[in-house]
């Protein structure tokens, strides 16, 4: 299970052009479908059937105190070493900070809850791809994103997500909560 945000078709489609050059590419990642491209703010891994009716409402109760956020995807890099990495990532630009302190407060409804929450710091990003261990691996291809800008989107809304994992993985919104305020220019400029 895990808390998110999800950019807008017109930001997917932007990204998705920009990284067709490098999908064929010797030793790139196992690319994800961009339907499924989101920005993790809280992952919670399996939750206690009886946690969630309290989990709700603390979700939303953290979602209602954010403040107006606009963001865009930019730039690339990778999670582990280039000679093994592990994932490729997309930036994030714009109310950053503010995304941050909505995962702070996401984090501390969840331990609130009993829930374990992982101790590193939040770290803004959309997961484009994994690499397999022990299969050929280019950990320069993100590089090539450096100067990758893509629109910027108002944040509209936040949503707890249960991940069904198998032969038919897919994600399940269990609850999305809008975001009313009227949203920053910050990153579109």
């Amino acid at each position: 299970m895990f808390v998110a945000v999800d950019p807008p078709e017109a930001a997917r489609r932007h990204l998705d052009a920009a990284l067709d050059p490098l999908r064929d590419a010797p030793g790139a990642p196992r690319w994800a479908p961009p339907a499924t491209w989101h920005l993790t703010l809280l992952f919670l891994g399996q939750v206690p059937d009886p946690v969630l009716p309290r989990l709700v409402p603390a979700v939303g109760a953290a979602v209602a105190g954010a403040p107006a956020m606009s963001l865009r995807l930019a730039g690339g890099g990778r999670f582990g070493p280039a000679r093994r990495p592990q994932v490729a990532w997309a930036g994030v630009e714009g109310d950053v900070a503010a995304l941050a302190e909505l995962a702070d407060r996401l984090a501390g409804a969840a331990r609130a809850l009993g829930l374990a929450v992982e101790e590193r710091p939040f770290r803004a990003h959309l997961t484009l791809g994994r690499w397999r261990p022990g299969r050929p691996a280019d950990g320069t291809l993100p590089d090539r994103l450096a100067g990758y800008r893509g629109p910027g989107w108002p944040v509209r809304e936040v949503r707890l997500v249960e991940s069904r994992l198998g032969a038919g993985a897919r994600h399940e919104t269990l609850a999305a909560w809008p975001c009313y305020q009227a949203y920053s220019t910050g990153a579109g400029r």
